[in-house]
């Protein structure tokens, strides 16, 4: 086996980046932008650092230069993608909150924690692709991937203490269920699914908007939420 390159130098012994800071922070962004595209659309383990290179039209040594390696990679988009939707969210929640005095009703609860990701999953939208990478995130994902999917739940800690006290004669562990629920339909309600519910439907759900899907979504899940 051979021996690792160092970060900073190519097979050629060139040197992997300038000096320039705007450009080692140019190609960086072009590393980023490649590897979230050709992983959200042919999956973790199928891509490889010579593609993501040659689709970002940098060379090959700067997905180490800059993260370290695919999997550091990886794991910098999902926790970056994960982030800005989870802040998205926070800031509704937020606002929920000061709109009702403090107590959001549930109905503004759940439209905080589902509309950024509909919104982002709108295939006329710019952010479908970072919401399909966190989509195959949580069944490819690596290690750390998994062990963040599995032990952070400080993002959803908020929505979990606001419905309990928009709902406080349910038995907390009801709610902790149908919270539960209600990220299952989060996570396997996409645009790409509906033909086969279009089928059934023989044309009547027809659904291109996510405005309309996001009312759709949080009118079964508000209704979870009653005796």
């Amino acid at each position: 086996m051979s021996e690792p390159l160092p970060l900073d130098v190519e097979p050629d012994g060139q040197d992997a980046e300038p000096a320039d800071p705007e450009v080692q922070a140019a190609t960086k962004n072009l590393v980023f932008a490649a590897a979230e595209r050709l992983f959200a659309v042919h999956g973790f383990q199928k891509v490889s650092v010579r593609d993501i290179t040659a689709e970002a039209g940098v060379n090959l040594a700067s997905v180490n230069y800059h993260f370290g390696s695919k999997d550091a990679l990886l794991f910098e988009i999902f926790r970056r993608r994960t982030a800005e939707l989870n802040r998205t969210r926070a800031r509704m929640l937020h606002e929920a909150a000061d709109a009702h005095g403090g107590h959001p009703p549930v109905r503004a609860i759940l439209e905080a924690l589902i509309a950024p990701p509909v919104r982002w999953m709108d295939p006329s939208g710019d952010r479908r692709i970072s919401l399909q990478f966190i989509i195959r995130s949580r069944s490819e994902g690596n290690e750390a991937m998994r062990e963040a999917l599995g032990k952070d739940v400080s993002h959803l800690r908020r929505f979990a203490d606001a419905l309990l006290a928009a709902r406080p004669e349910l038995a907390p562990e009801d709610v902790y269920w149908r919270l539960h629920f209600v990220l299952g339909m989060i996570h396997n309600n996409r645009f790409a699914e509906f033909d086969r519910l279009h089928t059934l439907s023989e044309g009547l759900t027809r659904e291109d908007d996510a405005e309309t899907l996001i009312r759709r979504m949080v009118d079964f899940a508000e209704a979870g939420f009653l005796r």
